[in-house]
């Protein structure tokens, strides 16, 4: 259910974009785009980790039947939450011309940071609510608020365009980010309403329960080695997302050219490329809670398996997106955002997925393992050395933009190795490296049998080559993923016959 509400959610967050970039065009998504890292930068601070460590507690809580504990959690946190979060809103709106004049050295984002400020808050508060409903495995109602909420987005920027009669870049990326604030609002009223309806549905229960501090504490030891992490992890993002237009000038580049170039690439190429992250997203989400209760109970077989089956659909959903990325790349830029100029981006930076989506997975399999300290570690280490590479690959005329997709490679492969080191210290998962090379196989054969059928389809229509290469190449690798569990009740069934 998870995974089908992202994909629609994703799906219609990627609409947006397309209908964002025909508004604001390759330089105002570049803008766009600097701004969104600041945004998370304090969404971090405020509540990262959150998610994680409230369905965590509540899954094991949940499992107890304690739900005293649950509604004491809750209380506790979000009242702790708020203060902060006001404190930092405050903090943040305040400092936004500083932002604007001395960090970025972009007075025309001032007024978005202004906007987003409450937005910082509503999602703040949404996470607790969030963590609650994944812990408690309630997810079917805040999924369809997630729905809710991105397919009133392009309606609220379009009826906000109309009543401001916006037209400069400033003015319509600052509507952009309040049709944002205004969406989170109503998520966070929808998801409050819904959370007050399942705790009426809680028995009534006279045992004692921790005390409030004890409770906040249990949140906090959790959250906040994650807050740390995604705060590093978004001031490493701020950084290298300010630091790559300087350094594209270095390149020859003006600054409006070098704001088009990142649009174009990051906001466009890699919103086509990566948007099958979602379903790993997904999975990781759940697997958090999923491990715990299961670690909890001592059943090491089936984490191992679980963990197995994770790494499996990631490296598998990776491949089928290089396929396609590699097969109908010019046709994807034109499908999805009317321009011919995005192909190479897609092409090249499509052949690292295989290694970005399974180095992905690790975050979900760490935390359920309950090693925050390590993710924080491995962070620092791989953020340094990305924003070192990009400081030198996006300054190099040759490379320019492509030092982005460079650094994405090395990134992920290390950040991949690293935490598959840790997750063998704590439990032999028992990959299989002939398995992957078999998978890896399937890849490159798909790719040289689908390579010439789309050329001829191209001659047809592009938009039919997309959904016939799109459709050929998920339908093999879905198989791939579905053969191992008919495989194994097979087997189930033939041991029983006997």
């Amino acid at each position: 259910m998870l995974t089908a509400s992202n994909l629609t959610t994703g799906l219609l967050g990627f609409i947006f974009s397309m209908y964002l970039s025909k508004v604001l065009g390759p330089e105002g998504m570049g803008l766009y785009g600097i701004i969104m890292p600041i945004y998370n930068l304090f969404i971090s601070i405020m509540t990262a980790g959150i998610i994680a460590s409230i369905s965590k507690i509540t899954a094991v809580y949940s499992a107890r039947d304690d739900y005293k504990n649950i509604i004491r959690t809750m209380k506790v946190v979000a009242i702790f939450n708020f203060i902060w979060c006001l404190i930092i809103g405050i903090f943040v709106f305040f400092l936004s011309p500083i932002i604007g004049h001395f960090w970025a050295k972009d007075p025309r984002i001032i007024k978005s940071i202004m906007v987003t400020c409450p937005a910082m808050i509503f999602i703040a508060l949404s996470n607790i609510l969030k963590g609650f409903f994944y812990g408690t495995s309630k997810i079917t109602v805040p999924s369809f608020i997630d729905i809710l909420e991105k397919s009133l987005r392009i309606f609220v920027l379009a009826i906000l365009i109309f009543i401001f009669k916006a037209e400069t870049l400033e003015s319509l990326v600052t509507l952009a980010y309040l049709a944002l604030c205004l969406g989170e609002l109503q998520s966070l009223i929808l998801l409050f309403g819904y959370f007050k309806y399942s705790m009426s549905k809680f028995p009534k229960t006279n045992a004692k329960g921790e005390s409030r501090a004890q409770l906040l504490f249990d949140v906090l030891v959790t959250s906040v080695p994650l807050c740390l992490n995604g705060f590093l992890m978004s001031i490493f993002s701020v950084i290298s997302t300010l630091l790559v237009p300087k350094r594209l000038i270095v390149a020859g580049f003006t600054y409006s050219q070098a704001l088009s170039l990142i649009g174009k690439y990051s906001s466009m190429a890699m919103s086509i490329v990566t948007f099958p992250i979602i379903i790993v997203s997904s999975i990781n989400t759940m697997l958090i809670p999923d491990l715990s209760q299961t670690l909890s109970k001592g059943n090491y077989l089936s984490a191992t398996k679980r963990i197995r089956d994770v790494i499996k659909i990631a490296f598998l959903i990776g491949i089928c997106t290089t396929v396609i990325g590699l097969c109908v790349p010019d046709s994807l830029g034109k499908l999805f955002f009317g321009r011919d100029d995005l192909g190479e981006y897609i092409r090249i930076t499509s052949l690292m997925m295989p290694i970005v989506f399974t180095s992905n997975t690790m975050y979900g399999i760490l935390n359920g393992l309950g090693k925050q300290n390590v993710i924080l570690r491995n962070t620092i280490i791989t953020e340094v050395l990305e924003v070192t590479l990009l400081f030198f690959l996006t300054a190099i005329p040759s490379i320019n933009i492509y030092g982005y997709a460079i650094t994405m490679l090395v990134i992920s492969s290390l950040s991949l190795c690293l935490n598959l080191y840790e997750i063998y210290k704590n439990i032999n998962i028992g990959l299989s490296l002939s398995n992957f090379l078999i998978y890896i196989l399937t890849g490159v054969l798909t790719y040289i049998c689908l390579s010439p059928l789309s050329l001829k389809l191209s001659f047809i229509d592009f938009r039919v080559q997309v959904l016939a290469v799109t459709s050929i190449a998920a339908s093999i690798f879905i198989f791939l993923i579905i053969k191992e569990k008919f495989s194994s009740r097979f087997r189930k069934i033939s041991l029983k016959s006997r």
